[in-house]
């Protein structure tokens, strides 16, 4: 495994190595486009970017840790799950909508359990008084439907979820975060039978999730590093604090009426011990995703 993270080293250097041998002569037109080509490469990468966006990922979980949880032992995750997920743009006169589905086709190859995780449905408002050009900020509705008996919670959720982001020189970071609740009545439900949760629910909240991002452009090349998708977890029943790590590389390639954001990612569990759920060990994703303006063509 750890010779596959080689190759996205060996395409680095060898990219490189082909842009220091351009001839003067190309050198100039380059330079033309050059802000152009970070600018849409910056938009591929930028999940509140007014433009369509098809993603498609592969996560594996292949081990967890096995520490003790109110003396007994922490109960693992999910295996692996297939990601799905469309944004499709509404831009309006005062503001833009960001439409977002997310689905995801898990398996628990410990019980053969296969099936559709809690599809996430989320409309990002922006308002044009909070899009300052080089980034944004906005908040908008967010709800989860029930999914497949035996990988995901059969229940409703509602709430909201927040972005801001900003773009400076060759760094893009910003934080996102959700919150969403149950809409069950938390007084007559049984002790959980999700495997990713151990104690039984005192209320309806759902734990609050914290997305911190930062990514750094290695100038026009098109290749950046930066931190995989970072969800911090705060339960509000348990008062557990769950926090990932990681590192994300990937390549942009900027095309004439889209870009193409192409990275490898790996991930473990950093603080975990009063967190109550499954706290991963080590975790690989590999993504694709298709990014296209409104209009369908370079901007």
């Amino acid at each position: 495994m750890k010779n596959y993270f080689l190759i996205p080293f060996f395409v680095f250097c060898l990219n490189m190595g082909l842009a220091q041998e351009e001839t003067e002569e190309t050198a100039e037109p380059q330079e033309e486009n050059t802000a152009d080509e970070q600018s849409a490469a910056s938009k591929a990468m930028d999940a509140t970017a007014t433009q369509w966006s098809f993603q498609l990922a592969y996560q594996s979980m292949p081990d967890y840790y096995d520490d003790l949880v109110n003396g007994a032992p922490r109960r693992p995750g999910l295996d692996n799950y297939l990601q799905l997920r469309v944004v499709a743009p509404v831009p309006l006169k005062g503001l833009t909508i960001l439409p977002r589905v997310t689905l995801r086709h898990y398996e628990d190859l410990s019980n053969g359990n296969t099936g559709l995780g809690n599809t996430e449905i989320f409309a990002l408002v922006i308002p044009k008084a909070t899009d300052w050009g080089t980034g944004r900020a906005g908040i908008g509705p967010l709800i989860t439907t029930p999914g497949s008996e035996g990988v995901s919670k059969d229940e409703w959720g509602f709430g909201f979820s927040a972005a801001i982001v900003n773009n400076t020189g060759q760094w893009f970071y910003g934080l996102l975060f959700t919150q969403s609740w149950r809409s069950v009545d938390p007084n007559a439900q049984q002790p959980s039978e999700d495997p990713n949760e151990t104690t039984p629910i005192s209320s309806n909240a759902n734990p609050l999730g914290i997305a911190p991002f930062l990514n750094y452009r290695f100038g026009s090349s098109g290749f950046y590093l930066g931190t995989p998708d970072l969800v911090a977890l705060y339960d509000w029943n348990t008062k557990g604090f769950y926090l990932p790590l990681g590192l994300r590389f990937g390549k942009v390639w900027v095309l004439e009426k889209g870009s193409i954001n192409a990275y490898v990612e790996y991930r473990t569990s950093a603080i975990y011990k009063k967190w109550e759920g499954p706290a991963v060990k080590n975790s690989f994703r590999a993504n694709f995703t298709y990014t296209m303006p409104v209009g369908g063509g370079k901007k």
